[in-house]
C-alpha cells in the first residue's frame, strides 16, 4: 500500500461491512467493536504486506476473526480466574467446588495447550456447538479439513485430561 492515506480511506469504506461480520463472529457487539478496533491497528501495522485493495476486505475480516476467537479464549480463561474469588459455601460442598474447579482447570489447561491450528476449530465445534459448516466458512476451510482438525484436536485434548488427571 502506498501511503496512510489509502489505509485510511480503505478502513472508512470497509469497517461497517467487517464490523457486521465481526458481530456475527463474536457475538457481541462490545467484543465486535473490540475485536474490529484490534483488527484495524494490526491491519494498520501491517499494511505495507498488503497487495491489493481489492483484498483489503477480506484480509481485515480474517483479522477480525483471529481477534474474536482470541476473545473467545480470553473468556474461557476468566472462570478458572474468578475460583480465586471461590468462597465456602454454607451447605458443605466446598468439597465439590475445589473438584470441579479443578476439572474446569484441567480442560481449559487441555483446550489452551493445543496448537492453534486445532484450537480455534476445537473451541468452535466443541464449546461453541456450531456446525461443521459454519467453522469451515468462517476458518476457511473444507468441511473435511474441519472434521479432520476436530479428530485430531479430541485426541489430543484427550490424551492432555488423561496425564493432568492421572497426575493429580
Amino acid at each position: 500500500m502506498k501511503s496512510t492515506l489509502d489505509f485510511e480511506r480503505l478502513a472508512n469504506r470497509h469497517k461497517d461491512a467487517v464490523y457486521r461480520q465481526m458481530v456475527r463472529v463474536c457475538g457481541s457487539h462490545e467484543d465486535a467493536e473490540d475485536a474490529l478496533a484490534e483488527a484495524l491497528l494490526s491491519a494498520y501495522k501491517a499494511a505495507d504486506n498488503l497487495r491489493s485493495e481489492e483484498a483489503f476486505r477480506g484480509w481485515l475480516a480474517t483479522i477480525g476473526r483471529r481477534a474474536c476467537l482470541r476473545l473467545r479464549r480470553r473468556d474461557l480463561v476468566a472462570p478458572i480466574l474468578a475460583l480465586n474469588d471461590l468462597e465456602v459455601p454454607a451447605d458443605g460442598s466446598l468439597e465439590e467446588e475445589v473438584e470441579l474447579g479443578r476439572m474446569k482447570g484441567c480442560v481449559n489447561a487441555a483446550v489452551t495447550a493445543l496448537p492453534d491450528i486445532y484450537r480455534d476449530t476445537y473451541v468452535l465445534r466443541e464449546i461453541e456447538g456450531r456446525s461443521a459448516e459454519e467453522v469451515a466458512k468462517e476458518l476457511g476451510l473444507s468441511i473435511a479439513a474441519v472434521k479432520s482438525r476436530l479428530h485430531r484436536a479430541r485426541k489430543l485434548v484427550r490424551e492432555h485430561l488423561d496425564q493432568s488427571l492421572c497426575t493429580a
